[in-house]
């Protein structure tokens, strides 16, 4: 269905070049894949509602400001992507903000959930971060390794889909970034991509954090941080709230629930299957976390799928930032080997 060996875009230069070179090398797999995802986000399975692409679109556009207020500059890329690819910026925030776009629409429709997926640790002793990629087994055709050398501040590797400006990465600093996704009901504001990529601009752990916590975000994601030492950081953010643990030593787990009982609060309703299949994953991640090999071949960590649509694991991603190192594999880890990426 997906995967094999990485494709590679190599991307420098101000925020518009950055954008039109994205958007131009995979101008056809990003409308592409806004073309699915503009069909799920109305799809009641994953967002509680069902709704036309106009809904969706006219939705979008509302959280348009809010990026531009949050980073000009990155919302200089994605327009400048958009415009290449032939897409406009609302169907932009579709392909790349998908599961914080859904809490938005989510709130204007109902609270039923259906999202359930990533298994993410931070290893501090090992001064590594790793995690699954886990979404609707159609956006597996989508993924692609960005490496962006912008004008100005550090050099990063990106994990990312086709027109997404960023999921997981590392950047030359030594400051790395994962994230699994959590339940909302959202508003207009930042979707998770853009704080990614602001992340990735810092040169300090303390820094990436208060990225994180000032955002005015569109829906719920966990964000899992690590600085040069190894030190991480992960942070449970929801639109209302946010809860930061300090992992300085020993193993910190996360999946698809929030953990604390504030951010709790802010969580949609959800499928008792998949309150089952998260916590089965954060018990198993504390067990095997200490051995990825092992993490990454439990088979309710690393998941399979038997339609384009059943949520699996599309690729996965281990950093050491002390290293300045990354290893990724595009699909299922054991089914297809890993590729070592530096900044040498």
């Amino acid at each position: 269905m997906y995967g094999g060996p990485l494709r590679i875009i190599e991307m420098s230069g101000s925020a518009a070049v950055l954008g039109t070179t994205h958007g131009s090398r995979l101008a056809e797999p990003i409308r592409a894949y806004l073309a699915d995802r503009l069909e799920l986000s109305g799809d009641p399975y994953w967002s509680g509602r069902t709704a036309g692409a106009s809904t969706i679109l006219s939705l979008a556009s509302r959280t348009l400001d809010h990026h531009e207020a949050f980073d000009s500059a990155l919302y200089a890329e994605m327009s400048a992507m958009a415009s290449a690819a032939g897409i406009t910026d609302a169907e932009a925030v579709v392909v790349g903000g998908f599961t914080d776009l859904i809490d938005v629409v989510r709130a204007e429709g109902g609270p039923a959930i259906e999202e359930d997926d990533c298994t993410a640790v931070i290893d501090a002793d090992r001064g590594i971060l790793a995690q699954t990629w886990d979404m609707h087994a159609s956006a597996g055709e989508f993924v692609t390794l960005l490496k962006i050398a912008p004008d100005h501040g550090p050099r990063a590797m990106v994990q990312t889909t086709a027109g997404c400006l960023g999921q997981i990465g590392l950047n030359e600093a030594g400051v790395a970034v994962g994230i699994n996704n959590l339940t909302s009901i959202g508003k207009p504001g930042v979707t998770w991509p853009f704080v990614v990529r602001r992340v990735l601009s810092q040169t300090s752990l303390d820094d990436a954090v208060k990225v994180v916590l000032d955002a005015d975000l569109a829906g719920g994601h966990n964000f899992l941080l690590m600085g040069p030492d190894g030190a991480g950081c992960n942070i449970e953010a929801m639109p209302g709230s946010r809860h930061v643990t300090r992992v300085d030593t020993g193993v910190f787990v996360h999946s698809n629930h929030c953990l604390d009982p504030r951010t709790a609060l802010e969580e949609g309703s959800r499928n008792p299957g998949n309150v089952e299949s998260s916590e089965r994953r954060l018990n198993n991640g504390l067990t095997l976390g200490t051995n990825l090999d092992l993490f990454f071949s439990d088979p309710d960590i690393n998941r399979r799928a038997e339609t384009r649509h059943d949520v699996a694991t599309c690729g996965a991603v281990s950093m050491s930032p002390a290293k300045r190192s990354m290893d990724a594999v595009w699909g299922l880890p054991g089914d297809l080997p890993w590729e070592h990426f530096d900044f040498g």
